[in-house]
């Protein structure tokens, strides 16, 4: 390959909500270093997930392809270790690839997954045999009780892998044997039980955040800085062309902002997004419930699902929050200073983006979930890039434009079955647009919100309309972004809106249609 072929250094967060940083508009929380990549770099204020879940989501960013065709519905089914990624074919063509802090393409916590199941045949029913391969590889009890546990390699296309598992401070993975290192005391500082008092946080009385005592230099996001930086200096002595992702676990719930971060901003300073005090009358049924449940005393708030809130709750975990994107901000700076010090700046393309959003708020609500608002489903994207001009751009983009996106900027073929579209000629100017419009898919893994099973919704964005369908039930969403930018009246069963929801009900069927395998190709029939 040419010596002119770019390096790529990829900076995802994870559950970054759009507008959480102040390129994208943000008053309050500090970024300055991510806002100087904006400066200097393209940005999308219209870039969507596939699906607003970290595995499938994260699945579509390795394959370019949609969770109804790579098979990663929702969290606990492992993408396919016979599947292609981008970062397969980037090592095939030369590239040195590394991943540094969060995977998820398997299953990392909790229970294991039931597939592929371990050692044994086919589960009864099913319509697949397991793929041959370690689907335990990101298990973080495996890697608590086994000192010699870790991944085989190449994973997923990554010839190196520095990974974390989990959230909070609490993680297991490469970090926890970094932190031992370091320092050998230190993990009893880690979880709730060992934190600094902090009576006056709400949110700790419901482990959804707790004061670590784990120093500011020993985090896992400075863990994901100090590697990013030593796999730097790996790279600029090979003088292959590099692919590098640094892949920060936060500012994902629970939140554990260390040191100077976690009082860097006040719960009674931040603005709450408009629609948090919006009238309720008009939002669709499940939104609803989530109310009631609050309302009753009966809301489930210790787990990872979505819930509606209080006020209080809400200015709380936006200003832990956004200690903890300062703190991202500060990780960035640092291993740009050293892209830079290496000389490796002019030839490297960096992008910014996070896996999927939190509602922080919409309508009352947190976390995520299967409620489509636009502050789970839109996420920042930036892309600094020599060949690229500094500039914003509102035409649809997503994750699923990552990989052909990377490939043809390095120059790699693609593969088929891709779905997404090189985002170049949108980035240089070339086209308006590429899209219409933005498919987004969720299947869920949790009862509730008043369904009859688990959810499982198909959304549509357009310029001027969100249209939300569920299995199940008679209900669904529709929305006039233009009119009711916060999504505040459910205009599904209005008559006046009755020819836009069947024009839109259509269009879906079609994108739904387009995205559907093509992989592989046919043979000429016999």
């Amino acid at each position: 390959m040419g010596a002119q072929q770019p390096n790529f250094l990829f900076f995802i967060a994870d559950q970054l909500r759009c507008d959480h940083l102040g390129c994208y508009g943000n008053n309050i929380v500090r970024t300055p270093h991510i806002d100087a990549l904006a400066k200097s770099g393209w940005s999308s204020d219209a870039f969507y997930v596939a699906s607003p879940i970290c595995m499938p989501n994260r699945a579509t960013l390795m394959t370019g392809r949609m969770p109804s065709v790579h098979g990663v519905r929702h969290n606990g089914i492992p993408l396919s270790l016979q599947a292609t990624t981008f970062v397969d074919r980037l090592r095939l063509a030369g590239y040195r690839t590394a991943l540094i802090g969060k995977s998820h393409l398997q299953n990392m916590a909790g229970n294991p997954a039931t597939w592929p199941p371990p050692g044994a045949p086919p589960l009864d029913g099913e319509a697949h045999a397991p793929d041959a391969g370690r689907y335990d590889q990101e298990w973080g009890p495996r890697w608590a009780a086994d000192p010699e546990a870790d991944l085989t390699l190449p994973y997923y296309g990554f010839d190196a892998v520095d990974l974390t598992i989990n959230h909070g401070d609490d993680l297991q993975g490469h970090y926890r044997r970094w932190l031992r290192s370091k320092d050998a005391t230190a993990e009893v500082h880690l979880g709730p039980k060992n934190a600094e008092p902090a009576p006056e946080f709400e949110l700790t009385r419901i482990a959804q955040a707790w004061r670590t005592r784990i120093p500011v230099e020993l985090h896992p996001n400075s863990y994901c800085a100090d590697r990013t930086m030593a796999r730097l200096d790996e790279f600029a002595k090979a003088g292959s062309p590099f692919f590098m992702m640094c892949s920060f676990a936060d500012p994902h719930h629970p939140y554990t902002p260390p040191g100077r971060y976690w009082s860097m901003y006040k719960p009674d300073n931040v603005e709450l997004p408009s629609s948090f005090s919006a009238p309720t009358d008009g939002l669709p049924p499940h939104v609803k419930w989530l109310h009631a449940e609050r309302d009753a005393g009966r809301a489930v708030k210790r787990t990872p699902a979505q819930f509606a809130c209080s006020e209080r709750e809400l200015r709380e975990a936006m200003a832990l929050n956004y200690g903890l994107i300062s703190f991202i901000d500060d990780c960035v700076g640092q291993v740009m200073a050293r892209l830079e010090a290496l000389g490796l700046a002019e030839n490297t393309v960096v992008v910014f983006t996070a896996d999927h959003g939190d509602y922080m708020g919409d309508h009352q609500l947190l976390l995520k979930g299967p409620i489509h608002y636009r502050s789970i489903t839109q996420t920042p994207f930036i892309w600094r890039d020599p060949t690229v001009a500094p500039g914003r751009n509102d035409a649809f983009a997503g994750t699923i434009d990552l990989a052909p996106s990377i490939l043809a900027r390095a120059g790699v073929k693609g593969f088929n079955g891709i779905q997404g579209l090189d985002l170049m000629p949108l980035m240089q100017g070339e086209t308006e647009r590429l899209y219409d419009d933005v498919l987004i898919e969720e299947e869920g893994q949790r009862l509730g919100m008043g369904f009859p099973s688990r959810v499982r919704v198909r959304t549509l964005v357009t310029g001027t309309h969100r249209i939300s369908v569920y299995d199940g039930v008679e209900w669904g969403e529709l929305y006039d972004r233009v009119a009711d930018p916060d999504e505040s009246v459910n205009r599904w069963d209005d008559p006046a809106a009755a020819s836009v929801r069947a024009a839109l009900l259509l269009r879906l069927a079609h994108r739904m249609i387009a995205v559907s395998e093509i992989s592989p190709y046919p043979t000429a029939s016999a």
